[in-house]
């Protein structure tokens, strides 16, 4: 029975994982044909991608009390449920209905990101909770890794972002199967206090009454730990630990490498990659990086410690977001793809050079036409000659120049790789320093 559970209990972190990394990076590859195909605006790209922060934050201020309320097994299972209804609603053909879906989404990701770790912990034992952990840790680099996958599969097609958002279901009903197989966490913690009991009954009087004054003590720091208040208090360090807590929570969202994960394929767009393919495959690459990070942090972060990962991670990230800010002005830039969705080319011929004297050929009356195109014919032709040799000039220079800016392109495509690597490197543990210090409070 254990290792099923324990198993079970297995699958359901990775898949939380999996469908929360999967939410986050789908939206990049399906952007660059939702704008397309409903001519959004700037504002309007930014109201879908940033519409399932809103969810997230409305699940954020209720959620704790519907996870204590109604608890973590139902929680999540309530999370699958929603994160269905809302993967149906993607696939209707309206914006409205896309930020909507998006909305209850991004509520259903921050109910199951609270209550599945939790969940999944009181299921085992306390030596194996660090292993299911990491498993979510995972999962999400590997579902963000397999959302851009699926964004190069169907970049070339029409209505490819409707299978894109579909997709999360696959996961989401393995996870509803798995988990509606795993005891809730009141029955489990139930059934550990009955043996607890059974084993005090074994135990002498002179045990029995010490073990009373440790219940009876341990109710107490249990009364002291679900006080809000205490957190802010000086005893026992709480008030600099939660500033702690609080400031990489924070900081990390403020690196702005979230924001990355959602619009990577513009990113690439913007800094060179022409087709939709190109740029798509540019974020794969960038998902791979960051899964392969994240699996390293979690390897070394017992050895080389939580701590000098999270510094040198964010000396990292500071380097390379310095160096990008500093190059950005001299790197070429695509011009060709606007933030509007206007990519598609009209064709027009600019005449603006063939004027004889100030006046345009087409600004003056028909028969002026022939006096001044006889009279002008040397100037003309003279001008031709000049325009031809500035032009090869041009592109002498212009060659060097875009070779240096391409240059600077891949400096810039490399350190971006880098704040990735870093951040999952610097900040993939620190879920770790979160929990221990929710245990020590």
């Amino acid at each position: 029975m254990g290792c099923s559970i324990l198993l079970l209990a297995s699958v359901v972190s990775t898949l939380g994982g999996l469908v929360f990394g999967y939410e986050l990076g789908i939206i990049s590859g399906a952007l660059l044909q939702l704008k397309v195909e409903f001519r959004l605006s700037c504002l309007q790209q930014e109201a879908l991608v940033s519409s399932l922060l809103i969810g997230a934050l409305l699940a954020s201020v209720v959620g704790g009390c519907l996870i204590d309320r109604h608890g973590r097994r139902n929680s999540i299972l309530l999370s699958n449920v929603l994160i269905l209804i809302g993967s149906l609603v993607l696939l209707i053909n309206a914006y409205p209905a896309l930020v909507v879906g998006r909305i209850i989404v991004g509520f259903a990701m921050s109910v199951s990101s609270m209550s599945c770790c939790i969940f999944v912990s009181e299921m085992v034992t306390p030596d194996r909770r660090g292993f299911l952990v990491t498993l979510y840790e995972a999962g999400i680099t590997v579902g963000i890794l397999t959302a851009y996958a699926i964004n190069y599969i169907l970049s070339d097609s029409k209505t490819g972002w409707r299978q894109m958002f579909g997709l999360a279901v696959v996961p989401t009903l393995i996870q509803l199967f798995a988990i509606w197989f795993l005891p809730s966490s009141t029955e489990d913690s139930s059934t550990r206090d009955s043996s607890q009991a059974n084993r005090d009954l074994m135990s002498t009087v002179e045990n029995q009454e010490a073990n009373d004054s440790k219940v009876s003590s341990s109710k107490e720091n249990k009364k002291v730990q679900y006080d809000s208040m205490y957190l802010f208090q000086r005893k026992d360090n709480m008030r600099t630990r939660t500033v702690i807590g609080l400031g990489l929570v924070l900081f990390q969202q403020f690196t702005g490498q979230p924001s990355v994960l959602f619009y990577a394929s513009t990113i690439f767009h913007s800094v060179g990659f022409q087709s939709n393919a190109s740029a798509v495959l540019a974020s794969v690459g960038l998902g791979l990086v960051k899964v392969i990070a994240t699996l390293t942090s979690m390897v070394f972060s017992d050895r080389a410690g939580r701590r000098p990962l999270l510094i040198s991670g964010c000396a990292i990230m500071a380097l390379c977001l310095t160096t990008i800010g500093l190059l950005s002005g001299r790197s070429l830039m695509n011009p060709k793809r606007p933030c509007n969705s206007d990519d598609f080319a009209t064709n027009r011929t600019t005449l603006s050079h063939l004027n004889v004297g100030n006046l345009s050929v087409f600004d003056t009356p028909l028969d002026e036409n022939h006096t001044l195109l006889s009279n002008g014919t040397q100037d003309l032709g003279g001008e031709v000659v000049d325009i031809v040799r500035e032009k090869l000039l041009d592109s002498a220079l212009g060659t060097s120049a875009n070779n240096h800016a391409t240059v600077v392109n891949w400096i810039i495509l490399l350190c971006m790789m880098a704040v990735v690597s870093a951040y999952s490197v610097g900040f993939g543990p620190s879920l770790y320093i979160h929990s221990k210090m929710s245990l020590e409070s």
